[in-house]
């Protein structure tokens, strides 16, 4: 069932919001100190592309310097990503098939807020960060 809505995703918003991640992320590599912003924004746009089957989950060892990378990563980049799940989300809501993408997008808002001192995981391992 999850490869099936990976496919649907993919062909309906995953594709567009992966793009989304890739520009910022390579907008954000072009300075030394945006390459671990630039470097989450690949994750995250990876995470985008296929989200089902996978959860992120918060690292218990990330400490203050992620905390204050996720305040300067939220001017950056992350407050427009999440308008892109936000709109995208409230777009697929618009139909029942579309519904459990919706969600899925939603879901995303977090991680595109603030993805520094999270990990993705696979749905069936997730504690496999600790």
């Amino acid at each position: 069932m999850k490869t099936l809505l990976n496919i649907i995703w993919l062909v309906l918003s995953g594709f567009w919001l992966f793009l989304a991640y890739m520009v910022a992320g390579v907008l954000l590599c072009i300075t030394i100190i945006g390459i671990p912003f630039g470097v989450a924004a690949f994750r995250i746009g990876v995470y985008a592309l296929w989200p089902f089957g996978y959860s992120a989950v918060e690292r218990h060892d990330a400490g203050a310097p992620s905390c204050v990378g996720n305040v300067l990563w939220l001017v950056l980049a992350g407050w427009w990503l999440a308008l892109g799940h936000i709109t995208t989300g409230i777009a697929l809501c618009v139909t029942i098939i579309g519904i459990p993408l919706g969600i899925a997008n939603f879901k995303l808002i977090p991680v595109s807020l603030m993805p520094l001192g999270r990990e993705i995981v696979r749905t069936d391992q997730p504690f496999a960060a600790r």
